[in-house]
């Protein structure tokens, strides 16, 4: 088992910064591909970044150039670095970890974390 909490969550202006982190507990973390998915009200989970356990990392296109994935395996954390954040990033955040398969897939994650709310106002 692996457990995940997200924090960093908040309300910030468009053109603005957050950090989100996902500590994890459980088994050896370094094992995992971590992902970052977001859920916006009424619309279907979706990825936004992964990091594989060789610190490869992944992006939507939707985030490219504003968004950084890290990972660091002695503090069992994952960051995602989000700048030049825009109202269309308003979402719950949520990490996920995962032994294999496809990056964006939701079904290749094994673990979930509760979720963090991300709030961009215009």
């Amino acid at each position: 088992q692996v457990q995940l909490v997200e924090s960093g969550g908040g309300l910030v202006q468009a053109g603005g910064s957050l950090r989100l982190s996902c500590a994890a507990s459980g088994r050896t973390f370094s094992n995992y591909a971590v992902g970052w998915f977001r859920q916006a009200p009424g619309k279907e989970r979706e990825f936004v970044a992964s990091i594989s356990w060789k610190s490869s990392t992944y992006y939507a296109e939707f985030v490219k150039g504003r968004f950084t994935i890290s990972r660091d395996n002695a503090e069992n954390t994952v960051y995602l670095q989000m700048n030049s954040l825009k109202p269309e990033d308003t979402a719950v955040y949520y990490c996920a970890a995962s032994r294999g398969g496809s990056y964006y897939a939701i079904e290749s994650y094994d673990y979930w974390g509760q979720g963090t709310q991300v709030t961009v106002s215009s």
